[in-house]
């Protein structure tokens, strides 16, 4: 089972910072798993950092996470609406763990001017982690994704449901 974590800051150079950190982590294999920056402009605008590169919010580049914010934020992402393949992600939202609540504190943790980290991580070393971003303070959620979700999803973005 993996969990889905949200990790939220008042500014971008924070949530840079922890991003980097995230990467360090990661490479030290603390953390298992992936992560993405998130920014939100004044305009309402999401542009999201991730391991495939940077993406605006209506890009489909790295497909799990387009998927993902597109269905944290209720963005539309890129092609993913056009042959109902969103349909079909949006379908398997609920067993995720995502629910609309989980929804709507992400939104709100992630307002205009403000910025966030997304994980994605099967395995982690509690205090080993949490040594490390504590300092930065932010505001945490955190939710549980099944082995057979992530699987199902994975399908879907494939156009193999």
């Amino acid at each position: 089972m993996a969990d889905l974590v949200v990790l939220g800051y008042p500014d971008e150079a924070t949530a840079k910072k922890v991003y980097e950190e995230v990467g360090q982590l990661q490479k030290d294999y603390i953390i298992d798993g992936t992560a993405a920056y998130l920014t939100r402009d004044a305009a309402g605008k999401i542009q999201v950092e991730s391991p495939t590169g940077v993406v605006g919010a209506g890009a489909a580049s790295g497909a799990l996470w387009g998927a993902l914010i597109g269905l944290l934020f209720f963005v539309p992402i890129g092609g993913l609406i056009l042959g109902g393949l969103m349909g079909a992600v949006m379908g398997k939202v609920a067993d995720m763990g995502i629910d609309d609540d989980f929804r709507q504190k992400v939104q709100d943790v992630l307002q205009p001017g403000m910025a966030a980290v997304v994980l994605i991580f099967s395995k982690v070393t509690p205090d080993k982690a949490l040594d490390k971003l504590a300092p930065y303070g932010g505001e945490v959620l955190r939710t549980s994704l099944s082995d057979e979700a992530e699987e199902e999803i994975s399908k879907a973005l494939a156009g193999k449901a």
